[in-house]
């Protein structure tokens, strides 16, 4: 059997990051076995869908590296399609027309709650012609569902379930305006697609037993179904804004990089092993809906972090420039060539000590454009730190570029201070202060590395003009 699955978003709000593990474990499921995963856009609620939020799917996913095979489908489109199964399920005699005025829907539920049961449909008009009904009511088509015994799937993540075909009342097909609901688009859609594995949150599984006794009515092959039980946050509530239900734009913009959260994602909820760390292709290899756990997942962002770290320190040097860019431009700085090169030399030094692309370009600006001092910088640049600044300028100011490079600059400080009788700290600290603006840094003679003899003297001499002592 070729698998086809599918991740079938509504482009109501942004790409949820709860969806986009959904649509991370179709695709990989689709990988694995050598199948394809489609893209279907349920916006059939018009009121709420919009081509902002589709958008905002699209880009999501692709910023995430999640691949759809085939044109995506818009469900909306397909409402004749819909509406054409519910006339044959009418047909067939599986579907009814009920008459209910909203004033009777109304009593029922009224009268469900006096008695702390769930509102449900009573069934009047499953049995009546109609001929009974009453003059200027729409109707709408309902679902001739069964009313004994029960409906038993057996679910490739949450096992055996079952529920008392008693608790569930006869679903609406169409509306009284005539168009198709949720459950009946999902089934016509899912069965003309092809799809074999309905993979998606757990909040669906009431969902699944009405859409399963609707594939039973048109005797179309059943797909199997695949639960994922939802992410709560780390104090184990349902997942909020506060612990990190954003869209995935967000963390984009929180400079999380994409194989970072695909990678961790992917370990929410399931698991190979003790591997934390795990690429594309290890992913694509191993996973399965066997490993896939049935309770919550918890989302950590402290974990998050501290992988996109891993990630960053992994990153090739110019894709992380390329992506350092429009964070160091928020902050009003241009980036030129010449700062582009910079950066990419700067980049070993710089990578070491980021957790986010936020993180790195804190870090960086300093290499594009000089830096006020900071207390922790005025600190060092004290009366002592300010002469050694100077001593330092003029050694360094007769060193040859030929000898400016990391490993030379860092042995010729040495060199000044045994000559001086100072710790290589001592020399190093107000250089750092002078270069950066900060008294936390990459190596200092990194620093200078990067910078060049020119920089580097123009910026020591800039500080020894406007705070002279």
């Amino acid at each position: 059997m070729s698998v086809i699955v599918r991740f079938a978003p509504s482009p109501t709000g942004y790409l949820h990051i709860g969806s986009a593990r959904t649509a991370l474990f179709n695709w990989l499921f689709a990988r694995h076995h050598g199948g394809k995963m489609l893209l279907r856009i349920e916006d059939t609620d018009r009121a709420r869908s919009t081509q902002e939020a589709t958008d905002a799917i699209y880009k999501g996913l692709e910023w995430l590296g999640i691949e759809w095979d085939e044109i995506p489908v818009h469900q909306f489109a397909r409402r004749e399609r819909h509406v054409e199964v519910a006339q044959e399920l009418l047909q067939k005699g599986m579907a009814y027309y009920c008459y209910c005025t909203p004033e009777e829907l109304e009593a029922m539920r009224e009268e469900a709650r006096a008695k702390n049961l769930p509102p449900r449909y009573d069934g009047r008009w499953r049995d009546r012609s109609p001929t009974d009904a009453p003059k200027g009511v729409k109707p709408v088509i309902r679902f001739k569902a069964p009313q004994t015994g029960e409906t038993l799937i057996h679910d490739l993540v949450q096992g055996d379930v079952k529920v008392s075909n008693e608790q569930l009342d006869d679903l609406i097909l169409l509306r009284t305006d005539g168009t198709p609901t949720f459950n009946l688009s999902v089934v016509v859609d899912d069965h003309d697609m092809a799809i074999t594995h309905v993979i998606r949150g757990d909040d669906h599984i009431t969902n699944m037993f009405r859409q399963f006794q609707i594939y039973r009515a048109m005797d179309w092959k059943v797909p199997h179904f695949a639960h994922i039980s939802l992410i709560h946050g780390q104090d184990g509530a349902k997942l909020s804004k506060r612990h990190g239900a954003l869209g995935v734009e967000a963390y984009q913009d929180m400079g999380f990089l994409p194989e970072a959260l695909r990678n961790y994602l992917l370990r929410l909820g399931w698991s190979h092993g003790d591997a934390e760390i795990i690429s594309t292709e290890e992913a694509i290899e191993w996973f399965d809906l066997d490993h896939v756990g049935k309770a919550p997942a918890r989302f950590d962002f402290v974990k998050l972090t501290q992988l996109n770290g891993h990630y960053i320190r992994e990153a090739e040097n110019g894709r992380l420039v390329s992506l350092l860019i429009p964070f160091v431009e928020k902050r009003g700085l241009f980036v030129n060539s010449e700062a582009r090169d910079i950066l990419k030399r700067a980049m070993n030094g710089l990578k070491q000590r980021a957790k986010t692309m936020v993180e790195l370009a804190d870090n960086a600006l300093f290499y594009i454009a000089s830096q006020p001092l900071d207390e922790g910088a005025q600190k060092l640049l004290n009366a002592e730190g300010f002469e050694i600044l100077k001593l330092m300028e003029s050694y360094l100011s007769a060193l040859p570029e030929s000898r400016w490079s990391e490993r030379q600059l860092e042995n010729y400080a040495r060199e000044v201070a045994e000559e001086k009788d100072l710790k290589l700290g001592k020399i190093a600290q107000p250089l750092r202060a002078a270069l950066t603006g900060s008294a936390v840094s990459p190596s200092v003679f990194d620093i200078l590395h990067v910078l060049g003899k020119g920089q580097s003297l123009e910026r020591i001499r800039r500080v020894l003009d406007e705070n002279p002592k």
